[in-house]
């Protein structure tokens, strides 16, 4: 679940992470009472989860009340690559000497936390990682142990962060990591960073990211989800209790695992299809989570095939084979289905499906994923 600016600021001041003084507002009025709260000058800033919000206008320095009142009527409403502004939050506005990076998140690969520190901040750190890798810092950490005040220090050295903000960006580092962890976040991000003339170092920004499968020890995430931006498709997914992300694609996905998932989703694009969504049923293939799927899928236009791929493990073959066929008894699919079943009982599943009576022209069987996904693909092409 991702966070808007002034809920990750909000979730940072609770592990005490400097941020600037402000507030939210959802209209005019009450901008300028944030303003004035906050104390100018201020920055107005649009609420949306989505890049590029300066250039698209939905960032403004405001330094007295006629400026917020301009501002923040402006902004209100605007339209940022899709995402329409509801709410603002208004801060003071600091001076930066300098600007810096700072994130955790999980290297599943490694199965460690990692920091990823940077003295060029401000900027995507994709950006930086493509122009420059080596000033990145990557610092793997072992859960069990953590990060200690000197090795936070030590990697601020590393990543040559001047010497006079040393001491406040390590420190900043160690309540970081605490948020991510005690604060079970999937990412951390602190972009940028900044170290103020006065010595300072806080953070200006704050993208957090909280991990779903913690949420029965957080009843307060409650109030996030109340604000959370999802588009009909993924309203009606959240009703089924499904892990499912909408995209702009025309191949419906779905998949028993999130790995396999995005492997599906790689595997369309390479054969020069494009997928419309990430749908992970988990373990769960049975007639009533398959049916769910499909209703997903199939509430979505843009679906011209629906790319089923499957490896049984606990998930057996023949039970999702089963709730395939029930689940097609019960929603009317626009688009034809490309199905590749393994594992577990797979000869069962395919059996039952070639059983079933159903027309190719409805559900078709393929043996690997590769082929699967070139049919898909194929069928969603008009091939």
């Amino acid at each position: 679940m991702d966070l808007f600016e002034y809920q990750g600021k909000q979730y940072f001041a609770r592990f005490d992470i400097p941020v600037s003084p402000g507030g939210v507002a959802d209209t005019v009025d009450q901008a300028v009472t944030v303003a004035e709260s906050s104390g100018y000058p201020v920055v107005v800033k649009a609420q949306v989860q989505v890049g590029g919000r300066g250039k698209a206008g939905g960032i403004k320095l405001a330094n007295n009340a006629d400026e917020v009142r301009l501002h923040a009527g402006n902004i209100l409403g605007m339209d940022i690559k899709g995402h329409v502004v509801k709410r603002l939050w208004v801060e003071h506005a600091s001076d930066i000497a300098e600007e810096y990076y700072a994130s955790y998140t999980l290297d599943r690969a490694a199965k460690k936390h990692l920091l990823m520190l940077s003295a060029q901040g401000g900027v995507d750190i994709e950006e930086v990682a493509a122009k420059d890798p080596g000033a990145i810092v990557k610092l793997h950490i072992d859960p069990v142990d953590g990060i200690s005040s000197a090795t936070a220090r030590q990697a601020a050295i590393d990543a040559k962060i001047p010497a006079r903000a040393v001491d406040g960006v390590a420190s900043i580092l160690v309540q970081l990591y605490r948020c991510f962890t005690e604060g079970d976040c999937d990412l951390a991000e602190i972009n940028p960073l900044i170290l103020k003339p006065t010595g300072e170092v806080h953070a200006l920004d704050a993208k957090v990211s909280l991990d779903n499968n913690a949420s029965f020890r957080h009843p307060e995430w409650d109030d996030y989800r109340a604000t959370e931006e999802l588009d009909s498709r993924e309203q009606l997914a959240r009703t089924h209790d499904l892990q499912y992300i909408g995209l702009d694609g025309s191949v419906g996905i779905i998949a028993n695992g999130a790995g396999l998932a995005m492997s599906t989703l790689d595997v369309v694009n390479q054969v020069g299809g494009t997928a419309a969504n990430f749908l992970d049923i988990g373990g769960g293939a049975n007639a009533d989570v398959m049916a769910a799927a499909l209703e997903v899928i199939n509430f979505d236009q843009k679906v011209k095939s629906i790319f089923i791929n499957i490896f049984g493990g606990i998930t057996r073959g023949e039970e999702v084979a089963k709730g395939i066929v029930e689940a097609l008894g019960r929603v009317d699919l626009r688009a034809p289905i490309v199905i590749r079943l393994d594992g577990t009982n797979a000869e069962q599943g395919r059996e039952i499906l070639a059983k079933a009576g159903i027309p190719e022209s409805k559900l078709m069987s393929k043996p690997t994923m590769l082929e699967a996904a070139k049919s898909a693909v194929a069928i969603a092409n008009g091939k």
